[in-house]
């Protein structure tokens, strides 16, 4: 088995717990107390710039010349304005780069006690994420807080992290701070992280990176099949969905959650197949929104494309340009879903 990407594995499962960490942290300290609940103070808007800054500080340390693909800049932040903002990110980042090290930590990417940054230090590790992507080299790729909505509700969210070589994704990292380890029991353990790398499988880790258990996506059974989709309709079709699963003769309801959690979901058998659906023309995809779920998947044993049956391209910058939709699954559904979706979309273009 391969052994490449062993050093940027053990960094971003490292860098994932500590901004699910420090993401739990806001959530509680701000969300359940709604001391910034309102505008440009939201709390899921300084969780994630404070996960970014965290999360780019310590790849920064351990990989200087890697370039970075994030959501968030800091422009807002360095003006008069954003000074009581700025303050909280700098604090929550510091509070948790300098958390003592736990196993497989090294204080050579920045953190543990006596490692904290100046406020300067914070917002430049923010800006890092500015990254245009591209068609060679090695980048990697932040989303510091996946389905805002989730996280405001107290439900499902992400911290996700991905490293791309050559517009191949090759390890995908994502923290699910509020996801049952077994979502058939929802009042058990909670606190997923998820690890992939090509060529090597992927595992499910407990939120402390404990407990490893590898994920294999069960094969097609039509009696058992179904959805896991978004939450919210502004991300997805529910509708056009709903035609799909008609089609297939799906009987069982769609499971619905926010955030790439639904690719965990997925590889570890939850659901059959994740379907986002365009909901208008012109909107493109992140490639952050995408790239650790797609990697996750395909090492579970399941494919991931687009609504035309194309291959998702990482390699076109900021966006996934052209690809239309998204749609993951086990690969013995392969066949049945694309000649389902494109059933679905014809049906919806004769209507139209």
């Amino acid at each position: 088995m391969s052994i490449a990407f062993t050093t940027e594995k053990q960094l971003a499962i490292a860098a994932v717990r500590r901004a699910s960490y420090l993401t739990s942290q806001v959530f509680n300290k701000l969300v359940k107390n709604e001391t910034l609940t309102k505008g440009d103070k939201s709390p899921v808007t300084v969780g994630d710039y404070a996960a970014q800054a965290l999360i780019s500080s310590m790849l920064h340390h351990a990989y200087p010349d890697d370039p970075i693909v994030g959501e968030e800049d800091a422009a807002s932040l360095r003006v008069e304005s954003g000074k009581t903002m700025r303050e909280r990110i700098v604090e929550l980042a510091n509070e948790a780069l300098t958390m003592d090290l736990q196993e497989g930590d090294y204080a050579e990417w920045g953190i543990g006690p006596g490692k904290a940054k100046s406020a300067e230090e914070i917002l430049d590790a923010i800006d890092r994420g500015n990254y245009s992507g591209g068609r060679t080299g090695r980048m990697w790729c932040i989303d510091p807080i996946d389905g805002t909505k989730g996280f405001l509700r107290g439900e499902q969210y992400a911290v996700c992290l991905a490293f791309i070589v050559d517009a191949q994704v090759q390890i995908g990292v994502i923290g699910c701070p509020n996801l049952p380890h077994d979502l058939s029991k929802p009042d058990g353990g909670k606190g997923c992280i998820f690890v992939a790398v090509r060529g090597q499988g992927a595992q499910q880790l407990s939120l402390t990176g404990a407990n490893p258990t590898p994920l294999s996506m069960p094969p097609y059974e039509a009696s058992t099949f179904n959805f896991v989709e978004s939450v919210e309709a502004a991300h997805t079709s529910h509708s056009t969905i709903e035609k799909i699963s008609n089609i297939l003769g799906i009987a069982r309801p769609p499971i619905r959650m926010d955030s790439q959690a639904k690719y965990g979901c997925l590889a570890r058998g939850d659901g059959g197949a994740y379907l986002r659906m365009p909901t208008g023309v012109g909107y493109q995809e992140k490639i952050w929104d995408h790239a650790p779920g797609s990697l996750l998947v395909e090492e579970s044993g399941g494919v991931v494309f687009d609504s035309r049956g194309k291959p998702l391209d990482f390699g076109l910058g900021r966006t996934l340009g052209e690809n239309m939709g998204v749609i993951a699954t086990v690969k013995s559904a392969q066949a049945k879903l694309i000649e389902a979706v494109q059933k679905a979309l014809e049906t919806e273009k004769a209507k139209a």
